[in-house]
């Protein structure tokens, strides 16, 4: 193993995250590696924002790009895994299915798996739509606060779509927290007229939201407290289970009114 992997993989131990980083000596003890040529290199790494160093206790953690790149590397990760698992939300539920991100404050639809019908939802892939009248953006938005959807819609005005459509970034937060409440995002009439949109929130490997998958379809297909429901349900345990693959443990949460980003 090469020391600057040995190094990494040091610093990303339990041992380091409990003490808050290591020290030159110590992880010359674990990597079996000399001193002074360990110190240079970490001071290369450094240099790159793949470690950090405190000055008071002179000891290193990793940086921040090391994390700029995981998360990378988790989006690769879910366009590898989103696939089967949206082949499989078709099969179960008869509707095309979505994975979408968050691009400033719009739905970016990155991956979608048609239905056999004939009559089924557009593919939006690489095409952007609002984040406030779609039930992917619904799931996307899920974290945000009050102040977050301010700053976020700074500027914008909501325009006419659907008839049901939010007119402001108060009427926004509380169809966000009902749909908190529920654990997915129906979208009624909001986009467009005479269709019904359902989607849930995947968070990566920090907990973060990172994508939605959604399903959308004509009001008589996917209307009903029921179907909803079971639709919701569907898309809430395919959305859970890519974010345990991407490395989510069970207990992340997310941000709530009232706490600290």
């Amino acid at each position: 193993m090469s020391r600057t992997a040995a190094a990494l993989i040091a610093l990303g131990s339990r041992e380091s995250l409990e003490r808050g980083g290591l020290g030159v000596l110590r992880l010359a003890e674990i990597t079996g590696g000399d001193k002074g040529q360990l110190s240079r290199l970490l001071k290369t790494l450094d240099s790159h924002g793949l470690v950090e160093r405190d000055d008071e206790t002179r000891t290193y953690r990793l940086g921040w790009q090391v994390f700029v790149l995981a998360s990378r590397v988790g989006d690769q990760r879910l366009l590898g895994l989103a696939p089967p698992l949206l082949a499989r939300l078709v099969e179960q539920l008869g509707e095309r299915a979505n994975v979408s991100v968050l691009r400033g404050n719009e739905v970016l639809t990155v991956l979608s798996e048609a239905s056999p019908r004939s009559v089924q939802s557009v593919d939006w892939v690489g095409r952007t739509v609002p984040s406030y009248c779609t039930s992917a953006g619904r799931a996307l938005l899920f974290d945000h606060s009050r102040d977050d959807l301010t700053i976020l819609f700074a500027g914008s005005e909501f325009g006419q779509h659907g008839p049901n459509a939010p007119r402001d970034v108060e009427s926004l937060h509380r169809r966000l927290g009902a749909s908190r409440a529920r654990g997915f995002a129906v979208v009624d009439e909001e986009f467009e007229p005479d269709s019904i949109a359902v989607a849930a929130p995947v968070r990566n490997f920090a907990g973060r939201i990172c994508a939605a998958v959604n399903v959308a379809a004509p009001k008589f297909r996917l209307g009903g407290t029921r179907r909803i429901a079971a639709v919701g349900t569907a898309l809430k345990e395919v959305a859970d289970e890519m974010s345990l693959r991407l490395g989510e443990s069970p207990a992340a949460g997310g941000v709530r009114d009232g706490e600290q980003r």
